[in-house]
């Protein structure tokens, strides 16, 4: 795909109006006062989404009650990632993702195999941003900066940050979006108005669903497998794999079949067992399972043993921090499925 088809896929994606859980959270916000915002939540609700409007709509030259045009030169400028008032602090590998484009030291520097796209908020994308804090807005709408996901930063890059934060030019909104906003620094938190992220209604996120084109007899089952997250939800059906693969799942680990995840990521089986996990100890506690039917789990008198369970959990805990490194993936499958299957044939 060329540069210039790129950009214009990118304007496509960013001018769709936002779900109506975003765009009622939008409307909240703006009508706040305060230079920095923290929005947490757990994945799959929205965070950059929400993120991304809010400076739509700061930097907007004709904004409406309800947010920004979307028509005018400062949308479109964001739209087509080249906003000169606007800062966005992102790991590589997330910019990579979401389209924005890297410096051109960085850029070079992965184009030429000094190294791979880094997982953290670099030290040297830091710095630029604190330098974009000291100039003058060149639109007259002010500036913004965008930090997602925040706790991506490390102790050196977050305390770069709170000086500027402490102390911001008049002209200068920030916005930090976080999944995991426990791991940021006190003195970063502390700094910001804190927003909730809203957790929508099941109707609201599969009609949202069917509008982003997935069937509705997936739909269901992809929200489940979500937790009801809609854009976790989303990114499973993106995923590549088959959402009826998800009803099968426990009977699949209880089997070992590695057939039915051979297509997996380590890291989609290990989070799709980690749900597993927590739905048996729900079950085992006549509570109702969460990510799972529970027709699709053992009978109550085949599930796996409390101390069998707790054990798997720590396990999967343990092998989550190590879980993206470079391992043989198909010996990985292998191994996250043999133990499923020790666990969930311990019988009480």
């Amino acid at each position: 795909m060329k540069a210039s088809e790129a950009v214009a896929e990118e304007t496509v994606v960013a001018t769709k109006p936002p779900a109506p859980w975003i765009a009622a959270q939008t409307d909240t916000l703006l009508k706040q006062r305060g230079h920095a915002w923290l929005l947490q939540g757990p994945s799959g609700l929205g965070q950059y989404e929400l993120a991304l409007q809010l400076v739509r709509a700061w930097l907007c030259d004709a904004p409406t009650e309800h947010g920004a045009c979307n028509t005018c030169t400062s949308c479109h400028a964001i739209d087509v990632r080249s906003h000169t008032d606007f800062c966005i602090l992102m790991p590589e590998t997330v910019m990579l993702e979401l389209g924005w484009p890297l410096s051109e030291k960085a850029q070079a520097d992965i184009d030429d195999k000094k190294r791979k796209p880094s997982k953290e908020i670099r030290i040297d994308a830091m710095r630029d941003a604190v330098e974009f804090a000291q100039r003058t807005a060149g639109r007259g709408r002010g500036k913004a900066m965008l930090v997602y996901p925040a706790e991506r930063m490390n102790h050196i890059t977050a305390n770069a940050l709170l000086k500027t934060l402490e102390e911001p030019p008049g002209d200068l909104k920030f916005v930090l979006a976080s999944e995991a906003a426990h791991q940021l620094l006190p003195t970063i938190r502390s700094r910001c108005l804190t927003h909730t992220m809203t957790w929508p209604q099941d109707a609201e996120s599969l009609s949202w669903m069917a509008q982003q084109g997935i069937k509705k007899a997936d739909a269901e089952p992809l929200l489940r497998a979500a937790g009801g997250r809609p854009a976790d939800a989303l990114n499973f059906a993106n995923s590549g794999r088959n959402p009826s693969d998800w009803q099968a799942f426990p009977k699949a680990m209880a089997k070992g079949d590695v057939a039915l995840v051979s297509n997996w990521l380590p890291a989609d089986l290990l989070d799709a067992q980690q749900k597993l996990c927590h739905d048996l100890m729900a079950a085992k506690s006549g509570a109702e399972p969460r990510f799972f039917k529970s027709a699709d789990l053992p009978a109550m008198a085949n599930l796996p043993t409390y101390s069998a369970l707790a054990g798997w959990h720590k396990t999967l805990s343990a092998t989550a921090r190590t879980v993206e490194h470079p391992f043989n993936a198909g010996l990985m499958l292998e191994a996250l499925v043999s133990g499923a299957q020790q666990v969930m044939t311990a019988k009480s």
